[in-house]
């Protein structure tokens, strides 16, 4: 499967699913604490609000930044592994200017960051 299908199916797969399912999905993968901190959230506990079925909405921009990273753990997870995944989450990024994709997605840098995901999954030494 190419690298642009697998992104284009993570995009899908997010686009479909409960706000609060996306949130449990990424709390059990990456933990709510750093969830919280991608989501921009000051209050480590609201990921474990967020991911009850019947718990709060998070608001839009916490959302447009947790469904980034959704699609993002997606193709990471699919063509690699969960352990990879979450090491490149965590990890300083040099095509981030060594900023952690957890810090750029808080930070909105979203282009940013599927550049730096492609280049992970083509194995490009280059953006």
């Amino acid at each position: 499967m190419s690298i642009s299908t697998t992104i284009i199916e993570g995009h899908n797969e997010t686009a479909r699913m409960d706000i609060h399912e996306l949130v449990r999905r990424l709390n059990s993968h990456l933990g709510p604490l750093l969830v919280a901190a991608l989501a921009g959230s000051k209050d480590r506990k609201l990921p474990h609000k967020w991911a009850k079925p019947d718990g709060p909405t998070p608001g839009p921009a916490f959302q447009k930044r947790l469904q980034l990273a959704h699609r993002v753990w997606i193709s990471l997870a699919d063509a690699e592994s969960e352990a990879i995944a979450r090491a490149w989450f965590i990890g300083g990024n040099p095509f981030l200017d060594e900023d952690t994709p957890i810090t750029a997605i808080r930070e909105d840098r979203h282009k940013e960051v599927f550049q730096a995901l492609t280049a992970f999954l083509e194995d490009r030494q280059d953006v």
